[in-house]
């Protein structure tokens, strides 16, 4: 087969896709798409079919094409792709739920007070039991803050929700509640099933493997009940997938009904990275990619280093430098160059420098606060990246320019509304009263200081240079006195915590780092900082990918790269999942080994720090992951 047969080889797949989103003969379909098969631009080109065949008809009739995504960014991609054209809605999965719901205020209402009613049950069973005061005080915490919601429930007449903001005030809906309720309303409400498939005759889920399981069952439940008039396709690779409230074996077992077309060729990464990832999988399912003809083979590498090692940084420098030489590519030298993927987001902000902020509000009882704050769209923090940053990187590049269109863009100094209200009528006092603002804030850097961003907040608060978020407010209007009992780290309580609020408390310690780790962390979740983790680079891939695998700095039990690689037996729990058939931590650290490895377009390194080098190596070569000399030991860098 030549090398221009090979960009065709999946195209049976799209023309199969075709035939299924047919408004007057619909046929579901699970397109399996593994790590660079083209999947979006499968999914694109079925939705120029539909809109080719029906545009006209969908538009006469006021329906469209749903589509579901992962992320913004992703939305943004399809519907350029697409033209903007508003016969197809792409959302993410919270947007397309919150959109179906938004307008059933009463129905909310009442599973909100079902739910609250019966997790506070819970709680209360759970302290009954209790053993540890710290956990005593913490379920007391969330009961009462429950109890306090339920309260306020008969008052609230509209439910908010912000798919990208915090969602705080009684009348606001968390990320997880409007997953929940989209499924009970898909579930247990026929008018909601006939407004989705009257609406959306066609849906379309990106990613499905990552889709809550709750939710998923509800779309198949609908499809099943619609199927004569309604296609449901999903989208995706369960080997792909990196959460756990998924629908376990999507994919199998779908009704006879059910197209399953695949796609084989991997378009994204070298020869030598597919048989990696084939091997990979191969226990799994016999899933097996090929690699077009005119493709390079690229080069591997895995270094197996002990986890004893005190200055990790330095030596990921050196293999960098061995890398650009095995590779002959000198941009393996230029830390901008390279991707360095690891297992979690703290071990990023280690790395980064940017962990003071991010730990308080990363593990503060708040999904939503969470979500956000991966997501870059925390208000708290955007207001110093969006305001404060670039109002410093301006004055620092003595733009004076760019410096007085932002304060004209948003200081409340200088807005339409105080300018009219001037009391002396000279709108130049205005003027000259947010420059001194601007130069006051400006000195707080002065001989090289790194201002605390409490320091800056409160600053900020005084002037009146900017308008505060909503969630800050409270911590910038806190006298000198009440600010000084504020918790200073994350092992001091804060005085009366009985009554505090989780999150505000976490605002507290966050708040207490320097203002330079704003800039690290702006650059890491806007995707332009050289690490990364295998949650934020979904569907992404680089030419250079270094993967850093270090069980010592990560926490929890999820995921184990030593039972993975041979270096610690299975422990009982593994063993019972793997006959129940349930997930294992060597079925995560499998899936991310997949999905971090697949990204890579040229080369890839993989670092494996353990207890026991030798037994890595001897499992590895043993599984014919890796050939002994692409096998490098610490004694040769």
């Amino acid at each position: 087969m030549t090398a221009v047969d090979d960009n065709h080889v999946d195209a049976h797949a799209d023309s199969e896709i075709a035939t299924y989103l047919n408004l007057d003969a619909p046929k579901s379909f699970f397109l399996f798409a593994g790590a660079g098969s083209g999947k979006t631009r499968s999914l694109v080109g079925a939705l120029k079919h539909v809109r080719k065949e029906y545009g006209r008809r969908l538009r006469l009739q006021r329906k469209k094409v749903a589509v579901i995504t992962y992320t913004n960014a992703a939305c943004d991609e399809i519907k350029e792709r697409l033209d903007f054209d508003p016969i197809v809605e792409v959302s993410t999965i919270h947007s397309f739920v919150w959109n179906l719901i938004q307008n059933f205020h009463s129905d909310i209402k009442q599973w909100l007070q079902i739910d609250l009613e019966r997790s506070i049950e819970e709680l209360n069973q759970q302290q009954s039991k209790g053993r540890s005061a710290k956990a005593t005080d913490g379920r007391a915490h969330k009961i009462e803050s429950k109890k306090r919601r339920l309260r306020a429930l008969d008052s609230v007449k509209q439910f908010t929700y912000s798919p990208t903001g915090e969602n705080r005030g009684r009348d606001a809906l968390n990320h997880a509640e409007v997953i929940k309720l989209g499924a009970y309303f898909l579930t247990e409400k026929p008018l909601m099933q006939s407004i989705l498939v009257n609406r959306f005759p066609i849906l379309l889920v990106d990613e499905s493997q990552d889709t809550n399981r709750h939710l998923m069952d509800s779309f198949l439940d609908l499809q099943k009940a619609h199927h004569d008039h309604f296609a449901l396709g999903l989208f995706g690779d369960m080997m792909q997938r990196i959460y756990s409230d998924v629908k376990v074996g999507l994919g199998q077992g779908l009704p006879p009904d059910w197209a399953t077309p695949a796609k084989e060729m991997n378009h994204r990464c070298p020869k030598r990275v597919i048989r990696l990832i084939n091997k990979i999988r191969a226990v799994v399912d016999n899933q097996v990619q090929r690699s077009p003809a005119d493709k390079e083979d690229g080069v591997v590498r895995l270094f197996i280093l002990p986890n004893t090692i005190s200055d990790k940084a330095a030596i990921e420098l050196r293999i960098m430098k061995f890398m650009a030489e095995a590779s002959a590519d000198d941009q393996w030298k230029d830390r901008a160059g390279v991707k360095t993927l690891m297992l979690e987001h703290h071990m990023a902000a280690i790395r980064m420098g940017f962990a003071d902020i991010f730990e308080p509000l990363y593990h503060a009882d708040d999904s939503s606060l969470q979500t956000a704050l991966l997501e870059g769209t925390l208000p708290g923090l955007r207001f110093f990246s969006d305001t404060v940053l670039t109002l410093r990187e301006a004055a620092l590049r003595k733009d004076k320019f760019a410096v007085a269109a932002l304060v004209r863009q948003v200081s409340p100094l200088v807005s339409k509304a105080a300018l009219r209200a001037s009391a002396d009528g000279n709108q130049l006092s205005n003027i000259a009263s947010a420059q001194t603002a601007v130069n006051a804030l400006l000195e707080l850097w002065n001989d090289g200081y790194d201002p605390l961003l409490i320091e800056v907040l409160r600053h900020i608060y005084k002037s009146r240079l900017f308008e505060i978020p909503e969630s800050l407010q409270a911590v910038a209007a806190r006298s000198e006195a009440e600010q000084a009992i504020a918790p200073q780290d994350s092992t001091t309580p804060m005085a009366g915590a009985a009554d505090r609020d989780a999150t505000l408390e976490a605002w507290d310690k966050a708040l207490q780092a320097p203002f330079s780790q704003i800039e690290s962390y702006a650059a890491y979740v806007s995707g332009t900082a050289p690490f990364g983790t295998h949650q934020g680079i979904k569907g992404l891939e680089f030419p250079r990918v270094l993967v850093i695998m270090d069980d010592e700095t990560q926490r929890g039990f999820l995921f184990s790269y030593e039972k993975l690689f041979g270096a610690k037996a299975k422990s009982k729990t593994d063993l019972e999942n793997e006959q129940k058939g349930s997930d294992s931590s060597l079925d995560r650290t499998r899936r991310l080994f997949y999905v971090t490895s697949s990204r890579a377009e040229k080369s890839l390194a993989l670092v494996a720090y353990t207890s026991d080098p030798q037994k890595v190596r001897t499992h590895v070569v043993n599984e014919r992951w890796f050939e002994p000399e692409e096998i490098i030991l610490q004694d040769a860098l």
